[in-house]
């Protein structure tokens, strides 16, 4: 009897354990929890993103509690991040940049107008060179807005929920420009 209470902690522990572990994908370890402000966030779920058979990004949607919704969570003000850890040499710079010009078109129905000034601020922080190993953190606080650092260092900082909104909705919405339902349903935790 005790035997068997023993194995079933043991084998409880060890599903809890594996259940906190952080997330490896494509060679990639995501970390299972991110800082946004003062606001733990948890590892909602992580995608890759390929280009010609070969992963370029791996991304990390981070959330407060999980979600697969993705229209909740484009429109919800609570916190959140994504994390993206450049892979390949294949994406550049001006390449990234152009595929988030193209997700701005399809998170706002074509109409950027309105949000053309944050939209400019939050390109120039994907300006830089990209090297194997970049690090980008996107992360929006409450209250606060968005803010894209590389490697750790703060790049630039854009207001309003209408942007976030946009911005997050290029990785999650339904048929993305990126047209990687891998990357898309991966970040939402649905594989």
């Amino acid at each position: 009897m005790f035997k068997r209470i023993g194995l079933l902690v043991l084998v409880s522990l060890f599903v809890f354990a594996a259940s906190i572990q952080a997330k490896t994908i494509g060679g990639v370890t995501m970390e299972d929890t991110l800082k946004a402000g003062d606001t733990s966030l948890i590892l909602n779920g992580t995608g890759i993103r390929e280009k010609f058979f070969k992963d370029i990004y791996v991304a990390g949607l981070y959330l407060k509690e999980k979600s697969s919704d993705y229209k909740k969570i484009m429109s919800q003000d609570e916190s959140m991040a994504i994390k993206i850890k450049i892979v390949s040499s294949l994406i550049t710079a001006k390449l990234f940049k152009e595929a988030c010009e193209e997700g701005f078109e399809r998170t706002t129905n074509g109409n950027t107008k309105p949000l053309q000034p944050k939209i400019d601020v939050a390109l120039s922080a994907f300006s830089s060179k990209f090297n194997v190993g970049d690090v980008f953190d996107i992360v929006y606080v409450k209250g606060s807005g968005t803010t894209f650092s590389k490697n750790g260092k703060f790049i630039a900082k854009v207001d309003g929920l209408d942007f976030k909104s946009a911005l997050f909705g290029i990785w999650i919405i339904d048929k993305p420009s990126h047209k990687s339902e891998k990357l898309r349903k991966g970040m939402l935790g649905l594989l």
